[in-house]
């Protein structure tokens, strides 16, 4: 960015084209905070879209270095001026953050605010983000510093169209996650379609196999080597249905969102209560996080359908230099050696196959009238 800024109607229409280029949610936070920082010649941008639980789903930046920002450490909480941004809905101009009384500090490593300009991005009436500008510089030595009432309202027009950008990117992913899962649910479909055509004909073949065994083993033979053959044909499918049915989701936005998102949803579409915690989670071999993402899948459907419970809490902290999963329910519990017995499984089979898979192991704890808790853990990359 340059650090002298540009003016007029021509540097508004270049910050406006700048955040409608962009469907990704992520690259229009970026465009947003880079062209309100550059538009009102502010050291140091900032843009916060806020989630259920006090804190930030996302929090964009500009201004600041890597190296800074890792150093500063997690999010920020939705307290002091932060909070007035999204709960009082107005704007904040103040020649001097730390002198009032909202403000709250912040970490060792955080750069030195002063002057700080900041207001609600609203669409209709919920307020979607908000975003900060600090520290004007000074047009000349000498001159006085702060935020004007002139940028207040240039900041205000660039919210706006920002509300615009956002909404729009948000449906365009929206819209690309239902053609995801419509096409996962045609690849679903054929799956299902062609596997069972290849075990029906390996049933019969092997059914084959055991008449002739007797009576004709050379045939019974060649029934038997084709049985091998369809088994390994099903096998090959299947491999290549799960390549494909990765979720792109994960690829892009990691575990912690594409779970947090899931269970959003299920929240949503279940009367029982589910929610999820994570704590010190850091990216893990991609195999990893698929496996500890599937095994969260196989559980909260069991949890959901079959526990009877009105709760379910999902757990994803750091363990070492890997990670551990819990889902908890409060549901009717089970005693794990009777289902076994019994040839029900509950997935538990598949689940335990994708964490040795990954090198991790899957633990069932659960008893009648005790709920169930399924905890899976992986090593680190």
């Amino acid at each position: 960015m340059s650090h002298r800024p540009r003016s007029g109607l021509a540097a508004v229409s270049t910050a406006l084209l700048a955040m409608s280029r962009h469907l990704e949610v992520r690259d229009v936070l970026k465009t947003i905070v880079a062209s309100a920082r550059e538009l009102l010649d502010a050291e140091y941008a900032a843009l916060g879209v806020p989630d259920d639980h006090g804190g930030f789903a996302q929090f964009v930046v500009d201004g600041v270095s890597d190296e800074q920002w890792k150093a500063i450490g997690p999010l920020p909480r939705q307290h002091g001026i932060l909070a007035a941004m999204l709960h009082e809905e107005k704007t904040e101009r103040l020649a001097d953050v730390r002198e009032d009384p909202r403000f709250e500090g912040w970490p060792s490593a955080h750069p030195g605010l002063s002057d700080f300009l900041g207001l609600p991005v609203k669409d209709g009436d919920e307020t979607i983000a908000a975003l900060f500008l600090a520290n004007k510089r000074c047009p000349r030595q000498g001159g006085g510093c702060g935020f004007t009432e002139e940028d207040e309202e240039l900041l205000s027009i660039l919210a706006q169209h920002a509300a615009i950008a956002l909404t729009n990117a948000r449906l365009y992913e929206r819209s690309r996650e239902l053609t995801i899962a419509e096409e996962r649910s045609r690849l679903a479909h054929e799956l299902h379609d062609a596997v069972s055509q290849k075990l029906f004909s390996l049933r019969l073949t092997a059914q084959a196999a055991t008449a002739l065994v007797d009576r004709d083993p050379d045939r019974a033979k060649g029934e038997l080597q084709q049985v091998a053959a369809l088994a390994a044909e099903a096998a090959d499918e299947l491999r290549a249905a799960v390549v494909e049915l990765r979720p792109a989701a994960l690829d892009e936005d990691g575990l912690v969102h594409t779970l947090r998102t899931q269970i959003q949803v299920l929240d949503r579409a279940h009367s029982a209560r589910v929610s999820f915690d994570t704590r010190g989670i850091r990216a893990l071999p991609a195999a990893q996080e698929e496996a500890l993402l599937r095994v969260a899948q196989e559980a909260l459907h069991n949890a959901l359908r079959h526990s009877g419970g009105d709760r379910v809490e999902v757990t994803l902290a750091r363990r070492g230099q890997g990670a551990v999963l819990g889902i908890t329910d409060n549901g009717m519990g089970f005693e794990p050696r009777a289902v076994r017995r019994a040839g029900r499984h509950l997935g538990l089979v598949s689940m335990r196959d994708r964490a040795s898979g990954v090198g991790g192991r899957l633990r069932v704890i659960s008893a009648p009238g005790q709920g169930t808790t399924i905890e899976m853990e992986v090593p680190g990359g």
